[in-house]
């Protein structure tokens, strides 16, 4: 079973969710801002995806910006990326899908139809 990391009141996370209740898919709820990602979990999770570490950053959210992250970001380590992602679940870029051999993040409708089944 996949996990699904979202934040129930953003709009793409529904709509992200009813596609998978559309299609089936049987997931494990987790709320980001309740139930924060761990250093572990999200050091795992960006060897597991493939991306660069900056793909996990909410770029649209309010703590981003306060935090003037556009500018920061190109100088700190993957390592500080890391930890400052693990302090709030609101910086995470969602929703997360976490399968066995992949990790989605965002919603891309064609890019989930093709990992998810």
């Amino acid at each position: 079973m996949i996990k699904y990391i979202c934040y129930p009141k953003c709009t793409t996370c529904q709509k992200a969710q009813k596609w998978l209740d559309d299609h089936g898919i049987s997931y494990d709820l987790r709320d980001i801002k309740l139930d924060r990602p761990t250093l572990s979990e999200l050091t795992q999770w960006h060897k597991k995806s493939g991306l660069p570490l900056k793909k996990f950053f909410n770029t649209s959210g309010l703590l981003y910006k306060a935090l003037d992250l556009k500018n920061k970001l190109p100088g700190m380590t993957e390592e500080e990326m890391l930890s400052l992602l693990s302090t709030d679940g609101m910086l995470v870029k969602r929703p997360l899908v976490i399968g066995d051999d992949f990790v989605l993040v965002g919603f891309k409708e064609a890019e989930w139809a093709e990992k998810i089944r």
